[in-house]
């Protein structure tokens, strides 16, 4: 029962960071101003794990940032290990 409930915490909440992150990536094409409360919750819920990134693989020509594309790749490989562990 116990493993039920983490397996969809787990499952849930990885769900939650990369929407996150991909609506912080459509943010930022958009040149949305950074004034909002939601744009604040974004990016500060994304910038821990994007930054991790970023210190790994700088932007490409200073424009292209492959960090969230990394981040989504990450999140999904840990989602599968922890599951993996849980059942």
């Amino acid at each position: 029962m116990f493993q039920t409930y983490l397996s969809y915490f787990i499952s849930v909440f990885t769900q939650i960071l990369i929407f996150a992150i991909f609506a912080r990536v459509v943010l930022s094409w958009l040149r949305v101003p950074p004034r909002g409360f939601l744009f604040v919750v974004i990016v500060e819920s994304t910038e821990p794990i994007l930054s991790v990134f970023r210190r790994i693989i700088p932007p490409i020509g200073g424009v292209l940032d492959l960090s969230p594309l990394f981040a989504f790749l990450a999140l999904d490989l840990i989602r599968s290990i922890l599951l993996r562990l849980i059942a």
